[in-house]
């Protein structure tokens, strides 16, 4: 009776299939199942259910569990796994091939096996050697170097100020977001598999395109935004204008790019007279700017997977996020605290 209670806990409560049916078998032969009624049901063989039976009664409950075997052994060893793996990352050309630039699982098994790498694979075991070292298949990125000489001295010094924001003064990342198009955006989201969300695929600008002019404030973590239809050096001084009324007493330290209305004579006319420092990043070096990240988060929460067809409607989402995320701020500090760049002292040729 003790054995049959555990064998019927096993049937409810085991996740291995392999217990699960060696246990039925043993319970239905207690039950006084007869074998052909067994194997009718369970779809097995006779002889499994003989030998089932038999290795219950000679061993017990251990003859429930599996026993797994370690396989077959490999037959392509580890020296030949990492040369797979270097022609993988290699471009075909660099093999005297030229009628493609890239390599697909079937092409590069086919050129392992015209060299004599290997002598038979197939594509799901060179997939398996590829995501064991680490290789993976990625798109390509760009990188475009900075030509500002005086690189590491303004980037280091930005960095100064994000490390250590300066008593009574105040610094503030300030760039444009856009433009600002009416068209429908791709996006993600949570949908029952094979049905995502569609969008319609033309548009039109009849209502033109709007661009945001946003600040973050550093010591609160807030950004400060205005929307326009233009973004001229005078849009760019109303906003400095109100970061100047926000904080009278303060002096701004203002981070931006190189964008013609920055370097504006009259911005910079008015900056020397409002106790406020433009401070511009290195050329092609807008990842220093530490709005961006917030801009990115902007396009994903915000517009990814919307379609307005209004700019008061877009302009009313990009509000509501911006106040949402507002309430959230922290203060913005341990800029990059990890990154190679803090350890630069000349401008690296390339990003690898």
């Amino acid at each position: 009776m003790e054995e049959g209670r555990k064998l019927q806990r096993i049937t409810r409560t085991s996740k291995d299939p392999v217990r699960l049916r060696r246990a039925i078998v043993v319970l239905m032969s207690g039950q006084g199942q007869a074998v052909p009624d067994i194997t009718s049901l369970m779809q097995v063989s006779a002889d499994y259910v003989r030998d089932v039976i038999h290795a219950f009664n000679e061993r017990g409950f251990a003859a429930l569990d599996p026993k797994w075997r370690g396989g077959r052994s490999r037959t392509i060893g580890e020296a030949i796994r990492e040369r797979i793996r270097l022609i993988a990352r290699a471009s075909p050309a660099d093999w005297g091939i030229t009628a493609f630039s890239t390599w697909s699982l079937a092409k590069l098994r086919d050129h392992l096996l015209d060299r004599g790498t290997v002598a038979a694979i197939s594509r799901e075991t060179l997939r398996r050697i590829l995501r064991a070292g680490g290789v993976s298949w990625q798109s390509t990125t760009t990188w475009k170097a900075s030509t500002d000489p005086d690189f590491v001295i303004r980037m280091q010094r930005i960095l100064d100020l994000y490390d250590h924001p300066p008593e009574g003064g105040r610094v503030i990342c300030v760039d444009e977001f856009g433009p600002l198009n009416l068209m429908p955006r791709k996006g993600k989201a949570w949908r029952p598999a094979g049905s995502p969300r569609r969008l319609r695929a033309t548009y039109n600008r009849h209502h033109g395109v709007m661009h945001m002019l946003a600040a973050l404030d550093l010591t609160t973590g807030k950004i400060h935004y205005r929307i326009r239809r233009r973004k001229r050096h005078a849009e760019f001084l109303d906003l400095l204008k109100t970061l100047r009324a926000r904080w009278p007493d303060q002096r701004l330290h203002l981070v931006m790019d190189n964008f013609s209305p920055h370097r504006h004579p009259d911005v910079r006319e008015w900056a020397a007279e409002n106790d406020t420092e433009l401070v511009f990043l290195p050329t092609y070096s807008s990842w220093l700017n530490w709005i961006e990240a917030e801009f990115a988060a902007l396009r994903y929460f915000a517009l990814n997977g919307t379609d307005h067809l209004t700019h008061a409607e877009q302009n009313a989402a990009i509000a509501s996020f911006i106040r949402w995320r507002n309430a959230q701020a922290q203060p913005k500090t341990r800029f990059a605290t990890d990154s190679p760049i803090r350890t630069w002292t000349h401008y690296p040729a390339n990003a690898a």
